[in-house]
């Protein structure tokens, strides 16, 4: 094999292919990734969970294949000059070129590398922004935790041409609803997609469009010369739109801006774990934290108030993954009392709001 191509370009490709890459591979060749020169160079990494392709222009001097330890090659190319790299298979060795610099990789054996899943039929496809915000203001509320996978995943339900995506970690539970073009009519999809594989693909979209596949318990996505697939989790999810739905005697309407700036400057003080206070009357929100070792804060905040007086606590981080989430300038914050959970909402105007986060508050002490 032997080709040239762009730096920026070859640096960009396997930074997003080896990000899938285990940090402890079961097999070695599991942390190689696999490069194919033909018309053009095709990057692929596989975990037998998640494999993600990457295509991009190269001059292609002679075809073949090579497989190289993927992490040694995502920061050699990052660190590369701004010139054109050249990569030369030569014998148990790939040789990397650029501009002065030099580097003899020792290859794996291609014939070890696992055979990539083929991407499943497309059933629709969606804009890379909304994608992206939709996978954004969602991902925030799945766990980090993996001894209950059903958690660490996005639901993701599909009627028509409407999209529901939610997520939860038992402590608040975010969702989104988005419109999109599916690939046939009376399409009904649900499936329990791992959210970390959804954010890394949110975050490598350049524009354009995403097309979703799925099939055979497995989801895809592609866009722009880049696919990924994914194994999905079980499909089990707690019914979520129940408990979105609730008659809240408490409504404040508030800026998210100046709001979220406030909860960041008085949570300067709150220590870790510790409650964000929110006391809620008729034009103003006033926010304080501390009170321990540290010291404490507090700032007032303009609201409109619907209801009565209430003072209610958070933590600090989950209230502001829900505000980070809305779009529109203000954020409507739902309460019933300081014991129940808050329904944090965009305020679309007349129109049904399509984020809405659901949280716990804490006990005050």
């Amino acid at each position: 094999m032997k080709i040239r191509v762009n730096r920026d370009v070859l640096a960009d490709a396997v930074a997003w292919a080896a990000r899938v890459l285990p940090s402890r591979p079961v097999v070695p060749v599991l942390s190689g990734l696999l490069l194919e020169a033909g018309d053009e160079l095709v990057l692929s990494a596989f975990d037998y969970d998640v494999s993600a392709r990457a295509s991009v222009d190269a001059d292609v001097a002679e075809t073949g294949s090579v497989l190289i330890p993927g992490r040694l090659l995502a920061e050699i190319s990052r660190s590369l000059p701004a010139d054109d790299v050249e990569i030369v298979t030569e014998g148990a060795e790939a040789v990397l070129t650029c501009g002065s610099a030099e580097f003899g990789l020792i290859t794996m054996p291609v014939e070890d590398f696992p055979t990539m899943p083929t991407m499943p039929p497309s059933i629709g496809a969606v804009g890379g922004g909304v994608f992206a915000s939709a996978v954004g203001q969602v991902a925030p509320a799945a766990s980090r935790d993996d001894t209950l996978p059903m958690l660490t995943g996005i639901r993701v339900d599909i009627e028509g041409e409407s999209v529901a995506m939610a997520a939860t970690d038992r402590y608040r539970i975010a969702a989104r609803d988005f419109a999109w073009r599916p690939a046939g009519p009376d399409l009904a999809v649900s499936a329990m997609v791992p959210a970390k594989v959804l954010v890394e693909v949110a975050k490598s979209l350049r524009g354009g469009e995403v097309s979703i596949a799925m099939g055979d318990g497995v989801a895809g996505f592609e866009s722009v010369g880049r696919s990924t697939t994914v194994r999905l989790l079980d499909e089990q999810f707690i019914d979520y739109r129940a408990r979105l739905t609730s008659d809240w005697s408490i409504r404040a309407d508030v800026a998210v801006a100046p709001f979220v700036n406030a909860i960041k400057r008085v949570a300067l003080v709150a220590e870790r774990n510790t409650a964000i206070r929110l006391s809620f009357s008729q034009g103003q929100v006033l926010i304080q934290a501390g009170g321990g070792d540290i010291g404490r804060g507090a700032e007032v905040v303009d609201c409109e108030l619907r209801g009565d007086d209430i003072q209610i606590a958070f933590q600090s981080q989950f209230l502001l993954d829900g505000l980070t989430g809305i779009e529109s300038e203000l954020a409507r914050i739902n309460m019933e009392s300081p014991t129940r959970p808050a329904l944090i909402q965009d305020v679309p105007g007349d129109a049904e709001p399509a984020f809405r986060y659901l949280v716990m508050s804490l006990r005050q002490g």
